[in-house]
């Protein structure tokens, strides 16, 4: 059990008043929320080590240095890889695939080939590809979804083919919560030789994620949405892959040495990290992911389910409100309609209560067009918030359907 009382305490941000009510924040998919530990340990590292990372023989520059690959060595035991070669830092999961995309999926590619992706990625999860396709000719396959928001495996069988090239979906939808089978998904596609990249950035702050276990070629995730800093991720890579990987990006520290002439990249993983690095967030993510170890992944994992249960129950017993996105398997989010009210009426309404909720396409428009609507109000849980939140969700759709009555 979770002694939310002292967790909330860790959270500073959620002791205010919004429009006069207590801050109900319930928009942890879009972002979620820093402890004060994560924040105070960002303070520390620029009130106390602010130099740059590698390059320094001085003291500050070597326990910023100890600092930083120290946070990779907590997010590869977070994801159980086998090795801090396998970590790479980026801004986020949108980069990380990015660069999958570029360097490892475009010197394969040729005209005829094919990328299968689902129906229900987010957008950072289809328009690199849908670049990539433009570049080279290949084709964008996509696996098709059905009225419950899960993935049509049959279709997902008939998709896979010679020519798929690399297969890339989410782990979690961000938009219906939709667990999706991957590791069954990762099987099939190994048995016909053909990569997989998962999109963790949903997942990861929900749930034990166990890369060596799935046995995927490349996992990314977002710190922002585990309680950690903005700007800062991680793309997980098998080192064998990554080792045959050309560098995305050129410039300081991806190098060993330079002359007009040649250059000699840098061993892994730094080959990927050129520049200086957004050291104070990947403190940050160190010091996150700390915490939720603290607290044991698997009890926030069953307290933001019990929270998830209790809402779709109560959403489900409303007349007038329609939740989109009924998956056998779910985690966190919760996206509904309430009969004839847009859903940005109702975010405006709901923030007049105090109550944060998204609004919108949830970047996976492909999703609203499958169920033709424009938008959903999605509430999405984190092991901060209380069962009294939900019943704040509760009253916040009364309140919608009091005043468009």
């Amino acid at each position: 059990m979770l002694d939310l009382q002292v967790i909330r305490k860790d959270f500073p941000i959620l002791d205010q008043q919004i429009n006069g009510q207590p801050l109900v924040y319930l928009d942890n998919a879009a972002s979620s929320q820093k402890p004060i530990q994560v924040i105070d340990a960002v303070a520390n590292y620029y009130k106390q080590d602010n130099a740059n990372v590698h390059r320094g023989v001085h003291r500050l520059s070597q326990r910023a240095t100890d600092a930083y690959e120290g946070a990779r060595d907590k997010v590869r035991g977070f994801v159980n890889a086998k090795s801090d070669n396998e970590i790479i830092f980026v801004r986020g999961a949108t980069e990380a695939i990015n660069l999958v995309a570029q360097s490892f999926v475009r010197p394969q590619l040729q005209a005829g080939d094919e990328i299968l992706i689902s129906h229900l990625e987010h957008h950072a999860n289809i328009v690199p590809w849908q670049i990539l396709c433009e570049q080279t000719g290949a084709s964008l396959k996509v696996i098709p979804m059905t009225e419950r928001g899960e993935l049509d495996l049959s279709a997902f069988d008939q998709l896979l083919t010679t020519r798929t090239k690399i297969l890339a979906v989410g782990h979690v939808s961000n938009a219906l919560g939709t667990i999706n089978p991957i590791k069954d998904m990762i099987i099939k596609a190994h048995a016909k030789n053909i990569p997989v990249l998962i999109d963790g950035a949903q997942a990861v702050p929900h749930m034990v994620v166990d890369v060596q276990d799935l046995d995927c070629d490349f996992y990314v995730f977002s710190g922002h949405k585990m309680f950690a800093p903005t700007g800062i991720g991680a793309l997980y890579g098998k080192q064998e892959l990554l080792e045959e990987m050309p560098p995305w990006q050129g410039g300081g520290d991806m190098i060993l040495s330079v002359s007009f002439a040649h250059t000699q990249y840098n061993e892994l993983p730094y080959k990927f990290e050129a520049g200086t690095p957004n050291i104070a967030g990947t403190i940050g993510l160190g010091a996150a992911i700390d915490y939720m170890q603290n607290l044991g992944i698997e009890n926030l994992a069953q307290h933001e389910h019990d929270l998830l249960v209790a809402a779709t129950a109560k959403l489900s017993a409303m007349d007038g409100v329609r939740i989109i996105g009924t998956a056998e398997h779910k985690a966190s989010v919760l996206s509904f309609m309430i009969e004839g009210v847009h859903p940005h009426d109702v975010g405006t309404i709901f923030d007049q209560q105090g109550v944060a909720i998204r609004t919108g396409h949830h970047c996976a428009q492909p999703v609203m067009q499958f169920f033709g609507i424009p938008a959903t109000a999605r509430a999405s849980f984190a092991f901060y918030n209380t069962i009294e939140e939900v019943d704040s969700l509760v009253l916040g759709i009364k309140k919608v359907q009091e005043l468009f009555a």
